[in-house]
């Protein structure tokens, strides 16, 4: 069994940032530059190893138990839209980083909806960490849950 997360604490994740994975997402979103894909140009670029594509994180979704985490919040996942998704770098991801990502609801609100009716607006804050423990990426996401229809 694992230990209970502190207050605040909607779940953790950790995973390996890997060159094949790095390599997919390079696929997947048409990026050309070659320094996502082949090392010696990464180096040539000043990086270590093959840096990640900016949206690398999403990986932690595959991670996550996605429903326990909407469950947790007690939000209706049918009536449940993505309202925005930001991404603060404090250093590149790169092939061979070891990442822990904590996510936080800051803010949790009713809001009344332009048609009638009530939707709830859910921010969380993921921050990732690296295998010393210092910040490398935020991440924050803003959830919303449409009123019930009428």
């Amino acid at each position: 069994m694992s230990d209970p997360l502190p207050a605040g604490v909607v779940d953790r994740v950790e995973y390996d940032v890997e060159r094949g994975k790095i390599r997919e997402f390079t696929r997947a979103t048409f990026t050309t530059d070659p320094v996502h894909t082949d090392p010696a140009a990464a180096r040539d670029a000043g990086f270590s190893d093959v840096p990640a594509t900016l949206t690398h994180t999403v990986v932690a979704g595959h991670q996550r138990d996605q429903r326990a985490f909407v469950d947790s919040l007690g939000l209706a996942l049918a009536r449940v839209v993505v309202g925005s998704v930001t991404w603060t770098y404090l250093r590149p991801l790169t092939a061979g980083d070891h990442v822990v990502g904590t996510r936080r609801v800051v803010d949790d609100v009713q809001r009344e909806g332009k048609r009638g009716g009530t939707m709830r607006v859910v921010t969380l804050e993921t921050e990732y960490v690296d295998a010393d423990g210092e910040p490398v990426v935020r991440l924050e996401e803003v959830l919303i849950e449409r009123g019930e229809q009428r």
